[in-house]
């Protein structure tokens, strides 16, 4: 079987999680700098190869009234690149509040500050990722 990865794409930090062989829970995750687009991809690329993965879900964020806005464009912008640069699938997922339940999370653990700062997108990414695991085991 091969993994699935989890994007939360930022303009500084793009969060990327990685599901175990079963496909079944998050089993890490890790931060690409993403100021350089071009870098983040070819990151992303790189990490893609060395664990197998096969499929690729990219955070979709969305309004709360369900519509999509500029950011919403610019992550499937970056997900069409993504698609090219690794030749896998690659499923948008709505994101809507996983940046804030990703903040509480940390909040509950204590994580403050620039700690915080480094970690918010890997979380992030897991709860994309999370959340599409979930709705493909139904």
């Amino acid at each position: 079987m091969k993994r699935i990865m989890g994007i939360d794409y930022g303009d500084a930090r793009t969060g990327v999680a990685l599901s175990d062989l079963l496909c079944s829970i998050v089993g890490s995750t890790t931060v690409v700098p993403s100021r350089n687009r071009e870098k983040a991809i070819a990151d992303i690329v790189r990490i893609a190869k060395e664990n197998e993965v096969g499929q690729i879900v990219v955070g979709l964020p969305r309004n709360m009234d369900g519509t999509e806005g500029v950011r919403a464009q610019l992550c499937r912008e970056f997900a069409d690149e993504l698609g090219r640069a690794t030749g896998l699938p690659v499923q948008m997922w709505d994101e809507r509040r996983t940046t804030v339940e990703a903040h509480n999370i940390l909040s509950q653990h204590n994580y403050h500050g620039q700690k915080r700062k480094n970690t918010v997108d890997a979380v992030a990414a897991s709860l994309i990722l999370e959340g599409y695991l979930a709705f493909r085991g139904r």
